[in-house]
């Protein structure tokens, strides 16, 4: 017992000191667990023979994850992806299989062999390459679009793999040595574990069949009903111990049928990914997916034998490079027949260039079932380990690119070229622009909309909306809205500094232009009206106003007394912006800027007394002892506040 907990407290020890270190310069959670494994295993050296015994556990992790990525590829999108996913992924895969195939039998690898290495190979690090875009924000662009389209075929591709290696195996099975090295055994048989042994070939396909049938089955009709029944029982730990039981019982019926449970997991994903019950599922499966592969990566990072690199670590360098150079060949003659331009063909090629994580998943399968020699296995797991902490180089070099080639080289469509002009531009129509414009048109206004955001444009367009492409910072595209004429300018952009430079040019070439721009938060406030801006509007205070208000309407009060209380706190909220606006200064963090600290620390001791004062003025004037000022109906000034007068009764905000 206690040496159990010693080696547990050994991999959950170097998994929380290892993956933080890797994420935290770049290198993503992936390669911070074969980092971990490396260091206790083969560096070290305080974990030894329970390795093996442990990955039989930590390899159910990537039943969980596909039955995860099966949950998350509804058929409909999937239907609404096919081109890209044909297209682009499915051209990737097969051309990398291939070719790397071709370069092994080459050297002289046999042919049953040279497939698996090809297939192995020929996949990329979903892990790295998403976590990267995401970070970079270059998910967006088309060659990230692209990326992810190849990446989730790769994780579809998966499956037809474990399917397929079994049948290139030339050997008796393999297993790993304490050493690191790896030997045949003969392979045990338990005919009590399968429902197909001894049966004909005719039985045999029909057991698999009617196994996958009531996996389908089960996922369509039986899930559900037990969902059900236990959430009637609202005990929490139920759903957790359900989730784990589908999974695990779909597992223990493929391997009956003698049939792969990635496979069947995967199939039960897809089956339920329309369910009601699709989330309750990833929430109480993610834990046990994450914990149990990153267990399977330490476990094979403790099993690579790096007496293979250090004798001959040229042949191993060389044979990655030659790897991530073919990739990235095969991926640039891909992106140029997608028409892919600049900066979006070296993403797409540099990012997708290295071997994945499925690698991995691919050699332990591959060795288990005799696909791979000892010698090849070895070679294989260092060849992927090596791209994939090359990655980030990959990254760096296409960061270079991009910056010789310049923003111009990116491919995008041209701009719409516009026939039209309004009193009033909306620039940007994401959720927020949408809700203006939406009311503005509906109260009988014209509108001239641009947006950046192509796929954006084309659904206003479907709706009705007229609307044009185009990048809203173009001095010549807002020439051609009508600028020069308009008589209000609404900045909806998501970029905070982009819409800082929206105001600027505006009230530079039109000062007298009324400009109404989204504030994300109170730091954007500042820089708005610092900018010029005329009416700034926070784009969550509205509805945070509102919730605020629902909330002492439920706690008693009427509402009138909530609604007073909502406007007195508006208001007091208005007169600090404005207080705060005039002591906030540019590029220094408010920590260290006393005058607003002081001022802030004095308004939040001072805020009920303030409010009751609020509460006093908004009773004087409803009693007439001065005239009324805009009341609830501004929903502009709710969510900031305004440079100028609103008209004749208005307030200053």
């Amino acid at each position: 017992m206690e040496e159990t907990l010693l080696q547990i407290t050994i991999y959950l020890g170097a998994m929380l000191i290892a993956v933080p270190i890797s994420i935290r310069f770049g290198l993503g959670s992936v390669l911070g667990y074969l980092l971990a494994g490396i260091a206790i295993g083969p560096v070290l050296g305080l974990v030894g023979s329970e390795t093996e015994d442990l990955q039989h556990y930590a390899e159910f992790g990537v039943v969980l994850m596909l039955f995860l990525i099966g949950l998350e590829l509804e058929p409909r999108a999937l239907w609404g992806m096919r081109k890209r996913l044909i297209g682009l992924g499915g051209s990737q895969i097969l051309l990398s299989i291939l070719v790397l195939t071709g370069g092994a039998w080459v050297f002289g690898i046999a042919g049953p062999l040279a497939l698996a290495i090809g297939i192995t190979l020929a996949l990329s690090s979903t892990a790295i390459v998403l976590t990267t875009l995401r970070e970079k924000g270059l998910m967006q662009t088309s060659g990230g679009r692209g990326a992810f389209s190849v990446l989730l075929t790769q994780d579809i591709a998966v499956i037809p793999a474990l399917a397929l290696l079994p049948l290139l195996a030339t050997a008796s099975p393999v297993r790993f040595n304490e050493d690191g090295s790896i030997e045949r055994v003969a392979e045990e048989v338990h005919a009590s574990l399968s429902l197909v042994d001894g049966l004909p070939a005719w039985g045999v396909t029909l057991v698999t069949l009617a196994a996958v049938a009531a996996v389908i089955l089960a996922g369509r009709y039986l899930s559900p009903f037990v969902f059900r029944v236990i959430h009637n029982a609202k005990l929490r730990e139920l759903y957790t111990a359900a989730a784990l039981a589908f999974v695990v019982g779909i597992a223990v019926l493929m391997i009956l049928v003698g049939l792969s449970p990635a496979l069947g997991a995967f199939l039960a994903g897809v089956v339920l990914a329309n369910s009601e019950f699709k989330h309750e599922l990833e929430a109480d499966l993610e834990p046990f997916k994450g914990l149990l592969l990153g267990l399977f990566f330490i476990t094979v990072g403790a099993g690579i034998n790096f007496l293979t690199f250090f004798t001959n670590p040229l042949l191993i360098i060389g044979l990655t490079l030659l790897v991530m150079v073919t990739k990235g060949l095969i991926l640039y003659a891909i992106a140029r027949g997608a028409k892919m331009r600049g900066r979006d063909r070296w993403l797409f090629s540099l990012g997708l260039a290295q071997a994945g994580e499925f690698g991995f998943v691919l050699v332990a399968f591959g060795v288990s079932q005799a696909v791979f020699p000892a010698p090849v296995a070895e070679i294989l797991l260092l060849v992927v380990a090596l791209s994939m902490l090359l990655t980030p180089l990959s990254f760096i070099l296409y960061d270079k690119i991009g910056a010789y080639l310049g923003d111009t080289s990116e491919a995008a469509p041209e701009h719409d070229e516009i026939d039209d002009a309004a009193d009033i531009i909306i620039a940007g129509i994401g959720r927020f622009g949408q809700s203006v414009n939406r009311m503005v048109r509906a109260s009988g206004f014209k509108t001239v909309v641009l947006d950046s955001n192509l796929e954006t444009i084309q659904l206003m367009r479907r709706f009705g909306f007229k609307s044009f492409y185009g990048d809203p910072t173009r001095p010549e595209l807002l020439k051609a809205a009508g600028l020069d004429t308009a008589r209000v300018f609404v900045i909806c952009v998501d970029g905070k500094q982009t819409s800082v430079n929206l105001v600027r040019y505006a009230k530079r070439h039109r000062p007298d232009i009324s400009v109404v721009a989204r504030a994300h938060d109170l730091l954007h406030v500042y820089e708005l009206y610092e900018a010029g801006a005329d009416h700034i509007v926070r784009e969550v205070f509205d509805s945070s106003l509102r919730a605020a208000r629902y909330v002492l309407e439920d706690m008693g009060l009427t509402d009138y007394e909530a609604h007073a209380m909502e406007m007195a706190f508006y208001r007091h909220d208005r007169h600090n912006l404005r207080a705060l606006a005039e002591v906030w200064k540019p590029g220094v963090p408010v920590s260290e800027n006393e005058d607003y600290m002081r001022l802030t620390r004095e308004m939040t001791d001072n805020l009920e007394s303030a409010i009751l004062t609020q509460l006093d003025e908004m009773e004087n004037e409803a009693q007439g002892d001065r005239p009324p000022t805009r009341g609830r109906g501004d929903v502009g000034a709710l969510s900031g506040f305004s440079r100028k007068p609103t008209g004749p009764g208005g307030t200053q905000r």
